[in-house]
């Protein structure tokens, strides 16, 4: 809420005595930094020159924009030539916090200012709590274009700066905040909502991402339980989840029904959305006898277990001659389980090639339970493609420079170990997690993802610089990845029609 104090015409002559100030400020500076002259030599600081030679004349830059900046935050600190005052109030408190501005500046970062400030000598601004308590940083960055961002400053940072139309404060803390998303140290809930009620969709994006990608960090969490239904409903209908397994899910799910206590409708809905036929026989039993989720909701889901048990029982294609098997509900999520993959820890990445194997389950169904495919991987840390392999000579014999070690990129391929019959009726989709640490946990960053048809992802740590020890995709000079397979019916299963 804005209200407008004392009506006093504005003095633009107070704008051109800022400006003076500053001017003479940045003159008085440069005239103590110039040394004697001498012939055709002038002594200044090597950080506040550069020459620029062309041909016999050389002209010097003088830069003192660092010593222009300070005059502004004096400006700011002191009041000096102050012809608005800015009144902020918490709401709901008696707390007001005065700050001497100049409308000229604030004007230049925000339209809205400049048309409050036009005619008022004094303005009162009443803001939440949390805005007040960081409006003298909103302040200090329209003086001085910079700022100290804390994770619980972030919301009330970008509120500000939303409301007041500062296009790039609220660009720079929205990019503040996905960094620290991808990092796993933002809150990425409370982020999400707040993306959500501004219409920052590529907030929104990045934290619907991290959470799909860390849901089993997030779901032992405090912030599980301030996820929205609307929210649960988003994570649900995802087959990029990554945890341990569906049953974990199901664990997740029933802790956050009973944390909320939400409507049946919606708790029904949710429970819908967990994929039975991912979880085997064994598991279904102690649910169906221990859930109280399912005791509560169960003629709910009473036909998806029924097809759970069936898929099981049966061959996939055999069971394909009767039901749609096509549906999201037979499609694995990034489950770590040994079932479908396996961790692969690469220490010192960028020295050389490395290889490793591991099995994965043939299919989901307790029926291919026992069969196993077997499948090799290689990392290379400087693979070049065709284009730019080494060539030694060109069509008249002149020798060509090879291409540099770093001129290649990170490769990764997965291929089976052979092609026999038992993969008949599924293709395999891939996909290779690139695991952070933060705070002790290892957190997923990256994924990437590749078919059967191709057996590399193309972009692949496309931008990563494993020769940097600090670099983002590792963790104390390894890079930590967990390869997945998941089983895809098609090709010879045909559902009726």
């Amino acid at each position: 809420m804005i209200r407008k104090g004392s009506c006093k015409p504005g003095s633009w002559g107070s704008f051109w005595a800022i400006l003076a100030l500053v001017g003479l400020a940045t003159r008085a500076v440069g005239s103590t930094r110039l040394g004697a002259f001498s012939g055709s030599a002038m002594s200044l600081p090597a950080a506040a020159q550069r020459a620029d030679v062309v041909g016999e004349a050389a002209g010097i830059s003088i830069n003192h924009s660092h010593m222009l900046l300070q005059r502004l935050q004096d400006l700011l600190r002191h009041g000096n030539a102050s012809d608005v005052v800015l009144r902020v109030q918490a709401v709901g408190t008696d707390e007001v916090r005065a700050f001497h501005t100049h409308r000229l500046l604030l004007g230049l970062h925000s339209e809205l200012f400049r048309e409050l400030l036009s005619n008022q000598s004094e303005v009162v601004l009443q803001e939440p709590g949390d805005c007040a308590a960081v409006f003298d940083k909103f302040i200090r960055y329209l003086y001085c274009g910079e700022l100290t961002v804390l994770l619980a400053q972030a919301i009330p940072l970008h509120r500000l700066a939303t409301k007041y139309r500062v296009a790039s404060l609220q660009r720079g803390v929205a990019d503040y905040m996905r960094a620290h998303l991808a990092g796993g140290a933002g809150p990425a809930v409370g982020w999400y909502h707040y993306a959500v009620s501004t219409g920052d969709e590529a907030l929104r994006e990045s934290c619907l991402q991290f959470l799909a990608w860390n849901l089993s960090a997030v779901a032992g969490s405090a912030e599980w339980g301030a996820v929205s239904p609307e929210l649960l409903a988003q994570l649900l209908q995802r087959s990029d989840l990554v945890l341990q397994d569906e049953l974990e899910l199901f664990h997740a799910l029933e802790a956050w029904l009973g944390r909320t206590r939400p409507p049946p409708t919606v708790a029904e809905r949710a429970l819908r959305a967990i994929r039975y036929p991912m979880i085997p026989p064994a598991q279904l039993f102690q649910l169906q006898a221990r859930s109280a989720a399912l005791a509560r909701h169960g003629p709910a889901v009473a036909d998806l277990l029924l097809q759970a048990y069936q898929f099981h029982a049966a061959s996939p294609l055999h069971y394909a001659k009767f039901f749609h098997v096509n549906s999201s509900a037979f499609l694995p999520r990034n489950y770590l389980a040994p079932a479908w993959g396996a961790p692969w820890v690469i220490n010192n990445p960028a020295r050389d090639d490395r290889s490793t194997s591991f099995q994965t389950q043939l299919g989901p169904s307790g029926h291919d339970a026992g069969r196993r495919i077997t499948w090799n991987v290689l990392f290379s840390p400087r693979w070049l493609p065709v284009s730019l392999r080494p060539v030694y000579a060109d069509a008249a014999g002149t020798a060509l420079p090879a291409a540099r070690p770093e001129d290649g990129r990170p490769r990764l391929v997965v291929t089976p170990a052979s092609s026999g019959g038992d993969a008949a009726g599924v293709s395999f989709q891939k996909t290779v997690l690139v695991g952070a640490r933060h705070q002790g946990r290892l957190l997923v960053r990256h994924a990437y993802s590749f078919h059967q048809s191709s057996e590399e992802a193309g972009d692949f740590l496309a931008h990563a610089d494993l020769q940097r020890r600090n670099s983002e995709y590792l963790v104390e000079n390894a890079l930590h990845l967990h390869l997945i397979v998941k089983p895809v019916y098609h090709t010879l299963i045909r559902t009726p029609s």
